[in-house]
């Protein structure tokens, strides 16, 4: 189990407060860029309309398909001992330590943390967490390959109104982005697949070896308990079967591919259905998967700042000229500014449950 220090320090790092910065960021960087480009009429190519209210409507369902992928996901990974509603706090915590934090760190470590109050062992918790990431990781491995090939095109990695053509590969910054993000992906699923499907036990060596140092030596007794516990679940997941292998996988696929649809239903609610052909609401798919690879690197909570600069330098050509930071605000206003507010509701609640004795 976590100390009391260690909980008080996590419990300090996800309070309501710190919402403020990533909104400041995002909405300061959306408004400076907007004037920074605005052009008069640039504008009047988005139109507010029923249709818009309507794909709207669809974009935020999107959302809650791709919430609901993660709930179901956890909720199979724990075998069923978290309920729909502790599932739901999880995840709406998990994504708003994600959105505070820098996107290099994310909300996986604290995760650990939710899922142990929540009534799941410590090493279970660890082993469910280590899944959940083998997964995501899994799919972007899959996906981003098989995007290339099927969508068939170099213009995935251009940026602003160049083309890659007109570019060496070494001086563009996103393809080298892309491919970094993308070779650390890799290696951190292999890494992942050893110590969950091969060798457990060299895992738990090495967070021995980690916990030998002076600073957390007092936490070894746990560290090894920690071990045997995630020894144990993952014997458990190796025995899994294939069934609950494919379900956990749909789920995660399902639920990155809504995300990733958000863009393209901001885009027709202002200008139509056809404004893109199908290839063209591929390109646009397939330039979010590169996009959310590139944020890993990013420095600032939940990427904001740089999210809205990449999808505004990814998009140009695209969508029409002076439009694309205003779409960048909405679409953040769809897929990470709720994470922040729900998450901020839902921590004083969840403090009281687990730490304040009545």
């Amino acid at each position: 189990m976590p100390s009391q220090d260690n909980s008080g320090k996590i419990v300090k790092s996800i309070r309501p407060s710190r919402i403020i910065l990533p909104i400041i960021i995002g909405i300061g960087f959306s408004a400076f860029m907007l004037y920074r480009e605005y052009k008069p009429g640039s504008f009047d190519t988005m139109q507010f309309t029923l249709n818009t209210v309507f794909w709207f409507g669809v974009s935020f369902v999107l959302m809650v398909v791709r919430d609901f992928g993660y709930m179901y996901r956890i909720k199979l990974l724990s075998g069923n001992e978290l309920s729909w509603r502790k599932s739901f706090s999880i995840i709406m915590l998990w994504e708003f330590t994600s959105a505070i934090t820098p996107s290099a760190i994310g909300g996986t470590s604290v995760a650990i943390f939710f899922l142990n109050k929540e009534g799941i062992k410590i090493g279970r918790s660890s082993a469910i967490v280590m899944v959940t990431s083998f997964l995501d990781e899994l799919f972007f491995i899959i996906a981003f390959p098989a995007v290339l090939i099927f969508i068939g095109r170099s213009d995935i990695f251009s940026f602003g109104v160049n083309a890659i053509e007109d570019i060496p590969w070494y001086k563009n910054q996103f393809l080298i982005f892309a491919l970094s993000g993308y070779g650390l992906k890799f290696l951190y699923t292999l890494i992942i697949s050893y110590g969950l499907f091969i060798n457990p036990r060299g895992l738990k060596f090495l967070l021995l070896w980690v916990f030998k140092l002076p600073i957390i030596r007092k936490w070894r007794p746990n560290a090894n308990e920690s071990g045997t516990d995630l020894i144990h679940t993952s014997t458990e997941f190796k025995q899994w079967s294939l069934k609950n292998w494919l379900k956990a996988f749909t789920a995660t696929s399902l639920s990155w591919i809504s995300r990733y649809w958000v863009v393209n239903t901001v885009i027709i609610s202002f200008f139509g259905f056809h404004y893109l052909d199908f290839e063209g609401h591929t390109l646009v798919f397939g330039k979010q998967l590169v996009m959310w690879i590139m944020m890993i690197v990013s420095p600032t909570p939940g990427g904001s700042g740089f999210a809205e600069y990449v999808f505004n330098e990814f998009l140009s050509g695209i969508v029409p000229v002076g439009t694309g930071i205003a779409l960048a605000f909405l679409w953040r206003s769809i897929s990470y500014y709720p994470y922040l507010f729900i998450g901020g509701a839902l921590v004083p609640r969840w403090i009281r449950k687990h730490f304040i004795k009545r």
